[in-house]
């Protein structure tokens, strides 16, 4: 038995793809549009050690595993494949030692993980608690300080990492990112003068949005250096740091108060479920009576999920310690700190469509982000890109938006009979 015979009795010869090994031999559907290249024994020991996507991710971050017919920027189509009813099959017990010794018995000795790995989440948690400052400080930069060089080729002139809102079905990444800003402006009730708080800010679009649109004086903060100093110099160049500052720090730092507005824009997703309480009552603390907070965040279908998916993908190579959960627990979450819930509304779909056009914009720049970043941070990123896309369409995950308001004891919330802005 070879290594492409195991492969056909996991898959079948009618699976959407072929697989060739390493040992000359073909397995799974040679007539199919993609092909799967296992090039060393090394891939093979990440399949078996770790069978399922961290094991896949591996070979494939590694090098040790490759594709044919994929677009490496957009593998969207190829991964649907896997989330339209494929699966593996099972062997019947009897074949498994002929498999085993036909993959060799080396195989079964996991190899190192790439190094682009995060570590595991008991090995993290030597380091610190889960969403300690210093644990989410190395879970921001793990992420976001990849080179703003290679961000700006993937998100484009917005430099916006969060889900955009397209005002309509022909609108561009760029018209929608602009739609997104203004429509949190207009949810907060932003006017001339008043002050803005947005925690979270990457690369500042909210705070120069607000600013140059809205008249606003506002401060961003964000964990990244790299985040920071791309969006302090960015302010600098449009002459707006009289009004405008992006600022390295923990939202937890800030000790200015009085804001009339505070924005929170793809923050809650890092700080972890049971830092809720402790995180809208740092928003309560931070806004004047009447002051309105908007928090943006990636969400769940329902309530019951666990939020912290350990051990995947998404862990180990995009999202350190990230936590997710039902918009109910953030509404409740908010409620239970003092904020009146005025306003809920999910953009599911709009995700969707940003993940699409940052996945096209990677594709089309493919070359030039490998040469910058890297060809295993390159991968990781079409793979997650792609995947979140599909996530988003197949409504796995959800984007929320809660508009809250800091109601004083006169019961005056400063809000108007009918909301003034457009959905």
């Amino acid at each position: 038995m070879t290594i492409g015979d195991v492969v056909t009795k996991l898959i079948g010869d009618d699976a959407p793809f072929s697989v060739t090994a390493y040992d000359g031999s073909v397995g799974g559907n040679p007539d199919a549009p993609y092909g799967v290249h296992i090039e060393n024994e090394r891939g093979i020991r990440y399949l078996i050690s770790h069978p399922g996507e961290l094991g896949l991710a591996r070979a494939y971050v590694s090098g040790d595993l490759t594709l044919s017919g994929v677009d490496l920027g957009d593998p969207y189509d190829f991964l649907n494949l896997f989330w339209s009813g494929f699966e593996p099959k099972t062997p019947p017990l009897r074949e498994i030692p002929a498999m085993l010794s036909a993959v060799g018995l080396g195989a079964l000795r996991p190899p190192p993980p790439p190094p682009q790995e995060a570590p595991s989440q008991w090995r993290r948690a030597v380091e610190g608690l889960r969403h300690s400052r210093k644990r989410d400080s190395e879970a921001i930069q793990h992420h976001y300080d990849v080179s703003n060089e290679f961000y700006e080729m993937v998100l484009g002139d917005s430099m916006t990492y969060t889900c955009a809102c397209y005002p309509h079905e022909d609108a561009t990444l760029e018209e929608a990112q602009f739609h997104k800003y203004d429509l949190v402006c207009k949810k907060l009730g932003l006017e001339p003068g008043m002050r803005l708080l947005d925690i979270g800010c990457g690369w500042g679009g909210m705070v120069r949005h607000a600013v140059e649109h809205y008249g606003v004086t506002a401060l961003g903060v964000t964990l990244s250096r790299e985040q920071a100093s791309w969006g302090q110099q960015k302010i600098k160049e449009l002459g707006l740091d009289d009004r405008a500052e992006v600022r390295y720090s923990d939202y937890r730092d800030v000790t200015e108060t009085g804001f009339d507005a505070l924005s929170s824009i793809g923050l809650t997703e890092h700080i972890g479920v049971r830092n809720y309480p402790s995180y809208f009552q740092f928003g309560m603390s931070r806004l004047r009576d009447g002051g309105r907070m908007l928090n943006h965040s990636i969400t769940r279908p329902d309530n019951k999920a666990p939020s912290l998916t350990k051990g995947g993908f998404i862990d180990r190579y995009v999202f350190p310690d990230g936590e997710i959960t039902g918009v109910g627990t953030i509404v409740g979450a908010m409620q239970d700190e003092g904020f009146e819930i005025r306003h809920v509304e999910d953009l599911r779909e709009h995700y969707a469509r940003t993940c699409r056009a940052w996945c096209k914009n990677l594709s089309a720049n493919w070359d030039a982000c490998v040469a910058e970043a890297g060809e295993p941070t390159a991968k990781i990123w079409g793979l997650y890109l792609a995947g979140s896309s599909l996530s988003f369409t197949t409504n796995r995950i959800q984007l929320h938006q809660v508009l809250g308001v800091k109601v004083p004891a006169s019961g005056d919330a400063s809000y108007p009979l009918r909301p003034t802005f457009g959905v």
